[in-house]
C-alpha cells in the first residue's frame, strides 16, 4: 500500500511506546536473561532491554566465549560444583540441542527460553538512553531507543535491575561505583595487585577459521599488526586454536574500558588480523594452506569496567576462607583470575589464577544497590572488590546470582517491600526456600522438610545399592599420576579394600587414605593413614586395610601414589556420587599439579586432584568391606539435590532393571504435583560453545519413568527426560496415601539414581 506524508516544517518525533512492568531489566547477557526468566516465572511482568540483536552477552554468537563457573573447566577441586537452578537448566538444554557447541544455536536456546515466558517483553536492539527518578534514591522510569524499529520506549516500573555489564542504568541513576583495584588495606586483601599486574582486566576479540577445501590466500588489511614480535607471547600461537582459546588476545586495561571501547576494538582487530597473517603467511605453520577466516568478532568481549557498591562487598578473604553468610543465595568457585594491565603486549604471564580449596558463598547483599532503594545490581557490576571480581566475573556464576535477584524482586512485589527489606529473616528464609526448590544448591541450605509435603512419608525401594564392589572389568590405568578413588565413607568405620595391580617389576606402591580438612570440600589435604604395598611382577590382587577411621561421615580419597611401571585395574561401572580424580592439572586454569601461592598473599597452597572429562574417568575396580551403605532411599527426602558430604541420592542395585520407589503416608494427602531431581553430572562443566561434548544426554539421568497412585492409576509418564529437575503438575489434584515411581534402567553399567523428591 502506498504511503505518502507531506513535508513538515517541524522536527518529526520518533514513535513512542509506553510500557509498565513490575521489573525492568537492562542487559540481556546470561545475568539479565536469568534474572528476567526467574522473575517472570514467579509472576512478575518483566521488560528486558538488550542493546544487542541477540541474548547471551559474552556467550552469544557476537563474542563466542564459553560460559563457565565454579567447575573451572574441571581443573580445580570443586567437585559437583556446576551452578544449579536456571543456569543449569539452560546448560543442560544446550547440551541436548547443541552438544557440538555452535554459538549460533546457543543464541536460539536463550531466545527460546525467554520467548516461552509470557510475562517477559523482550526488547532487542534497544539501548537505554535516560533514567528518571521520583526521589534521589528511587528510579521511576527509564527510556530506551530501538534503532531497528525507530521506537522510543518509556518504561515505568516498581523495581529495576541493572545487568548491563557497564552499569549504565546504575551510573545514570547516580549510584556509587568504583573502577580499578582497591588498596590491600581496604579489605585486608593480601593479594591486591600492584599497578603493573591487574588494576583492570581488558577486552578480547576472537576469530574462527575453517578448511575451505582448497588453497586460500590471505592479504592482511592495512590495520593488521605487521610485527608479530610486539606480542611477547607470540610463540604460544597455534594454528589449530581458534575462538576463545585465544582468550589471551587481550587489550584495553590501561585505558578507560567504557569510553575508550571503540579505540580498544580497533587495536584488537589489529591484533587478530596480525595473528592470522602470521599463521597464514609466516611459513611457520605447515598445513594451513586451505584455512580461511570464517568469522572475526565485531564487538569486544568486555571483562571489567564499573563495579557498584552494594550492601556488602565480597572480597578475597570471603573467597579463600569460604566465609558463610546468613543471606547466602549463590556460590562461586572460579579462580581469582587477574591479568596484566598491558594484556597481550605484556611480558608477564597472561593471567594468574589462584583457587580456593572449595566453593565459596555469595550473599544477597552484593546484589542490592547501597544507594538506589529499588535497584538490583547483578552481572559483573555486582558489589565485589577487584580481587574478588577476578573470580565472580564468570558467566555461570553471574547467572546463578541473577536467579536470586529475579526471585527476590518477586518477593518485593508480593510483600510490598524494597530489595534491602528482603534481609529481614522471614523474607530471607522465603527467598532461600524458593531458591532451594529451584535447585540453587545454596551451600549448607537444603530444601527444608517444612516445605516438602513428602517429608513425612515412609520411603521404600525395590532395591538400594550396597556398594561392596566395583567390578574388575575395565582396562588398566598406569599410575603415571597419583590416582584417587573418591568414596563417601562412614565415621568410625575401618575399611578394607581389594585392588588388582599390574607391575613391570617387583616394587612398592604407597596407598593413602586422605580427606579434606574442611567438611564439604574435596581438596584431599590431610592424610589419615599410609600403607606401603609390596607388589610382585605381573598382575595380581592386593588388599589394604586402613585401621584409622574417619571422625565424620565425609568423602575420602583412597589414593595410589604415582609409581613407574605400575598400573591399576579400572571398572566399567559408574555410580552417582563417586568418581576418580588424578593429581595433575588442566593448563587452562593452572600451571602445575600443585597451587603454589605467592608468599604473604593470603592464598592457600595445595594440590589439585581433578577428574578426566567425559566420557573418561573410569572408577578404580575394587572390593570394599564393609560395603558402602550410603545410597539408601530415605536420602531422597534429606533436602540436598546433589552430592555434598555424602551422595544424597538413592541408587538402585546395578542388576535392578526396573527399580521402584514408594512413598507411603499414614493418612491420605492431596497433592498437586511432584518435583524430581535427577543426576546430570554436576561435575561436568558443560561449556556452552566451542568445546563440544561427547553426548547430549548425561547417562546418569533417568530417561524413562512413570508415577502412579496407590490404586495403580497413571499420573505421569515420560520416555525422554534429560533434565536435572522435572516439575510434574497433575492434571487434577490427587488424594492418595501412596505414590509409586517406576524407573527404567538405560545403561548396563550405570544403576538408576535419584537425588530428591518434593511433593506439592
Amino acid at each position: 500500500m502506498l504511503r505518502k506524508e507531506k513535508f513538515q516544517e517541524n522536527i518529526r518525533k520518533m514513535k513512542t511506546e509506553d510500557l509498565s512492568c513490575d521489573l525492568a531489566i537492562v542487559g540481556g547477557g546470561l545475568a539479565g536473561t536469568c534474572a528476567a526468566i526467574s522473575a517472570a516465572r514467579e509472576g512478575l511482568k518483566v521488560v528486558l532491554v538488550q542493546d544487542r540483536p541477540v541474548l547471551g552477552g559474552n556467550a552469544s554468537s557476537e563474542v563466542r566465549l564459553w560460559a563457565l563457573g565454579a567447575t573451572s573447566h574441571q581443573g580445580n577441586n570443586n567437585r559437583y560444583a556446576r551452578e544449579g537452578g536456571l543456569i543449569d537448566e539452560i546448560m543442560v538444554e544446550n547440551l541436548k540441542r547443541n552438544p557440538e557447541g555452535n554459538p549460533v544455536l546457543f543464541d536460539m536456546v536463550l531466545i527460546d527460553k525467554v520467548k516461552a515466558e509470557k510475562n517477559i517483553t523482550l526488547l532487542l536492539n534497544t539501548v537505554m538512553t535516560d533514567v528518571t527518578k521520583s526521589e534521589a534514591t528511587v528510579i521511576s522510569s527509564i527510556e530506551a531507543f530501538n534503532s531497528q524499529n525507530e521506537t522510543v520506549y518509556r518504561i515505568s516500573s516498581k523495581l529495576f535491575c541493572d545487568a548491563s555489564g557497564d552499569g549504565v542504568m546504575a551510573f545514570m541513576a547516580g549510584a556509587s561505583y568504583r573502577m580499578g583495584a582497591e588498596d590491600s588495606s581496604e579489605f585486608g586483601e593480601k593479594y591486591a595487585p600492584d599497578d603493573e599486574y591487574g588494576q583492570m582486566l581488558g577486552h578480547s576479540i576472537f576469530f574462527y577459521s575453517k578448511d575451505a577445501g582448497k588453497p586460500v590466500e590471505f592479504k592482511a588489511p592495512d590495520i593488521a599488526l605487521k610485527d608479530i614480535t610486539k606480542i611477547p607471547r607470540y610463540t604460544l600461537i597455534d594454528s589449530t586454536d581458534q575462538g576463545c582459546r585465544f582468550w589471551w588476545l587481550e587489550y584495553g586495561a590501561t585505558q578507560d574500558t567504557i569510553y575508550d571501547n571503540e579505540s580498544i576494538k580497533y587495536e584488537l582487530w589489529k591484533i587478530v588480523y596480525g595473528v592470522w597473517d602470521y599463521i597464514k603467511n609466516s611459513g611457520k605453520f605447515p598445513g594451513v594452506e586451505n584455512l580461511t577466516l570464517e568469522w572475526v568478532g565485531l564487538i569486544p568481549g568486555k571483562r571489567e569496567s564499573r563495579r557498584f557498591n552494594g550492601l556488602y562487598m565480597l572480597n578475597q578473604n570471603d573467597i579463600v576462607k569460604q566465609n558463610r553468610f546468613d543471606d547466602t543465595v549463590a556460590f562461586g568457585g572460579w579462580a581469582i583470575d587477574l591479568h596484566p594491565a598491558e594484556g597481550v603486549y605484556s611480558t608477564e604471564s597472561p593471567c594468574t589464577q589462584y583457587h580456593s580449596k572449595g566453593i565459596y558463598s555469595i550473599p544477597y547483599r552484593c546484589l542490592v544497590s547501597k544507594d538506589i532503594s529499588n535497584l538490583f545490581i547483578t552481572g559483573r557490576i555486582m558489589s565485589v572488590s577487584h580481587v574478588a571480581f577476578g573470580s565472580t566475573r564468570v558467566m555461570m556464576t553471574l547467572g546463578h546470582c541473577s536467579q536470586a535477584a529475579g526471585v527476590a524482586a518477586a518477593l518485593c512485589v508480593k510483600h510490598g517491600v524494597l530489595p534491602a527489606d528482603i534481609l529481614d529473616r522471614k523474607y530471607m528464609t522465603e527467598l532461600q526456600d524458593i531458591l532451594a526448590l529451584k535447585g540453587q544448591s545454596i551451600p549448607y541450605y537444603p530444601i527444608r522438610s517444612e516445605i516438602n509435603a513428602a517429608s513425612d512419608a515412609e520411603v521404600s525401594a525395590s532395591s538400594s545399592l550396597k556398594l561392596g564392589a566395583l567390578p574388575f572389568d575395565g582396562g588398566w590405568r598406569e599410575l603415571e599420576f597419583s590416582t584417587a578413588q573418591m568414596l563417601p565413607l562412614r565415621a568410625g568405620v575401618p575399611y578394607s579394600f581389594v585392588f588388582e595391580i599390574k607391575a613391570d617389576r617387583e616394587t612398592d606402591v604407597e596407598v593413602q587414605l586422605r580427606k579434606s580438612s574442611r567438611l564439604g570440600n574435596y581438596t584431599p589435604d590431610e592424610t589419615v593413614e599410609t600403607v606401603s604395598l609390596h607388589v610382585r611382577q605381573g598382575a595380581g590382587k592386593y588388599s589394604v586395610k586402613f585401621g584409622n577411621a574417619l571422625e565424620a561421615d565425609q568423602y575420602a580419597f583412597v589414593t595410589f601414589m604415582a609409581a613407574e611401571g605400575v598400573s591399576i585395574r579400572e571398572s566399567r561401572t559408574r555410580v552417582t556420587g563417586i568418581m576418580t580424580v588424578y593429581n595433575k592439572y588442566n593448563k587452562a586454569v593452572a600451571k602445575s599439579a600443585e597451587q603454589k601461592a605467592p608468599e604473604n598473599s593470603g592464598i592457600d597452597s595445595f594440590e589439585f586432584w581433578i577428574p578426566e572429562r567425559r566420557p573418561g574417568g573410569a572408577n578404580i575396580a575394587m572390593e570394599i568391606a564393609p560395603a558402602l551403605d550410603v545410597f539408601d532411599c530415605p536420602d531422597v527426602l534429606n533436602g540436598y539435590v546433589r552430592p555434598f558430604i555424602r551422595p544424597n541420592a538413592w541408587v538402585a542395585e546395578l542388576d535392578d532393571r526396573n527399580p521402584e520407589l514408594t512413598l507411603e503416608w499414614k493418612t491420605p494427602k492431596t497433592l498437586h504435583g511432584l518435583v524430581l531431581y535427577f543426576d546430570t553430572d554436576y561435575d561436568h562443566s558443560m561449556e556452552c560453545v566451542q568445546m563440544g561434548h561427547p553426548e547430549n544426554v548425561i547417562p546418569f539421568c533417568v530417561n524413562r519413568y512413570s508415577v502412579t497412585d496407590g490404586e495403580g492409576r497413571l499420573l505421569y509418564e515420560t520416555s525422554e527426560n534429560y533434565s536435572t529437575i522435572n516439575r510434574i503438575s497433575f492434571s487434577v489434584p490427587v488424594t492418595t496415601s501412596v505414590l509409586r515411581l517406576k524407573f527404567e534402567k538405560a545403561h548396563e553399567n550405570i544403576p538408576v539414581s535419584l537425588f530428591q523428591i518434593v511433593a506439592v
